[in-house]
């Protein structure tokens, strides 16, 4: 029997405040009758999850009621789908020799999620049946072309080289669920939803607002470090975008630098010197080029606010600078909880406890893996019996409230649409805190966190349902309610 689609309740201590954006796409902010801060969001995320009360199963990830549970759902209904089970792929670039287990995380988190899942029945009585792929980078098409014969969907992976694999995907109309996307034609692709948007023509540009609350007297002294690589450097020219609406004049210190990397960086942190930044923002992860090139910084004398996306909030960093020092100084803005809020936020202190009964990695990447596991979920338990990839389109296309139980910031997955809300880390030493808002568990939300980005930036080309034409063809699926 098919249940009602999911709807959204507010958190006690929570309420939604819902902003028509100019393009008329609707985006949440979240506001908190809690404290002085009209847009302090409480502890346990946005406050607004998928309620799924019909659920067979009493178990819960945090605010979200478990989508898993026995049933009596029947059929051979789509490939990869019988009687009994669900096929679904998954996977990571673990296997890459230049950097071995990279986001093998987000593989640890689907594995612990199925396992949690299937313990409780599996979805409406199918056992959900994971392939674990490893994309080693470079492998992303071959790992489609072998998902396209075998899957019922690809869910909560991550590969970052994924336009390799796009036009093989929309191809064989293998519906996706990603944890995250990289290139343009992914991140608005046909037939993809993720639980945490990330859509070329919107951004969440909660991190350069907040820094300009932060400091002020700074928005004049910051700079963005160019790159020779194309996707940074389209990444780069959106921050500039972005950083203007915030109210920044960025500086032009003439900085680019090579992806491959620099036989000196030196000669680059004096450039900044002799600018006088003392703001600098980094459109790339922390890979030891990057943190080569902050070690640079140090040695002319400088110390500036290093400034970067949540790829900057995790192990790597907060190791290196255990015995450095030297990002101490560091800031990265997340639309995610922070793991060190695990005592505070339900949803993260579930995760954290399944991955780790099975021995994985805790990681944020592996938290956005969880979230897009649990939306794929929510939708397939709302189709019961009727499991078709047709169906699945149909529910997640109207999912338009979503924090995965409370892992991030509320999203509208069925939009495409990046959350409103953000909150900004700090690194001392060894440890992460939250460094904006004040109170650790909090986000901070506002409307015009929602940053139209510039058609010049987008790197493809959009229809009026916003969906990348690229691979578009007549048997692409799309939502038919």
């Amino acid at each position: 029997m098919r249940r009602r689609a999911p709807t959204v309740k507010p958190n006690k201590s929570t309420k939604l405040i819902v902003a028509l954006a100019a393009t008329a796409v609707l985006a949440s902010a979240c506001a908190s009758n809690r404290g002085d801060d009209p847009y302090a969001v409480a502890v346990g995320g946005s406050g607004v999850s998928a309620d799924l009360a019909s659920s067979t199963s009493d178990a819960k990830f945090g605010t979200l009621d478990s989508p898993c549970g026995e049933g009596d759902a029947t059929g051979a209904t789509d490939q990869g789908v019988s009687d009994t089970e669900i096929k679904i792929g998954f996977g990571d670039d673990r296997g890459y020799v230049k950097s071995p287990g990279l986001n093998k995380e987000m593989s640890d988190a689907v594995n612990a999620l199925i396992s949690w899942c299937n313990d409780q029945g599996g979805i409406n009585g199918r056992k959900v049946v994971g392939t674990d792929y490893d994309a080693a980078m470079t492998q992303a098409n071959s790992v489609m072309q072998e998902a396209c014969a075998s899957q019922f969907m690809m869910v909560g992976y991550g590969f970052a080289m994924d336009q390799t694999a796009e036009q093989t995907r929309v191809a064989c109309n293998l519906v996706s669920v990603p944890g995250f996307t990289v290139s343009p034609d992914a991140a608005n692709g046909p037939m993809t939803f993720q639980g945490v948007p990330f859509p070329v023509d919107y951004a969440n540009g909660s991190q350069w607002f907040q820094m300009a609350e932060m400091h002020p007297d700074l928005v004049n002294d910051f700079d963005v470090v160019n790159s020779t690589m194309p996707t940074i450097i389209s990444s780069t020219t959106k921050i500039r975008s972005i950083a203007e609406a915030a109210g920044f004049k960025l500086k032009d210190c003439g900085v680019t630098l090579n992806y491959e990397g620099e036989s000196s960086y030196v000669p680059f942190a004096e450039k900044y010197k002799e600018c006088g930044a003392k703001g600098i923002w980094t459109s790339r992860s922390a890979s030891p080029s990057e943190l080569n090139f902050v070690k640079a910084l140090d040695q002319v004398g400088i110390d500036p606010i290093f400034f970067g996306e949540a790829t900057w909030y995790g192990a790597t960093v907060s190791d290196w600078n255990k015995d450095t020092g030297l990002l101490d100084n560091l800031n990265a803005g997340m639309t995610f909880q922070m793991l060190e809020n695990a005592d505070k936020v339900p949803a993260v202190k579930k995760y954290v406890d399944l991955v780790s009964e099975q021995g994985g990695k805790t990681a944020l990447l592996g938290m956005q893996a969880a979230s897009s596991f649990l939306l794929w979920a929510a939708a397939a338990d709302e189709c019961g019996s009727d499991l078709t990839r047709q169906c699945m389109v149909d529910e997640l296309s109207n999912i338009h409230e979503w924090d995965g139980g409370g892992l991030h910031a509320a999203t509208d997955p069925g939009k495409n649409m990046p959350a409103t809300c953000g909150l900004m880390t700090s690194l001392k030493g060894s440890t992460y805190a939250q460094a904006f808002p004040s109170t650790a568990g909090e986000f901070k939300c506002d409307p015009k966190y929602l940053v139209a980005t510039d058609k010049s930036t987008w790197g493809t080309e959009l229809g009026a349902d916003r969906v990348s034409t690229k691979y578009q063809n007549a048997n692409v699926i799309k939502p038919q309610s």
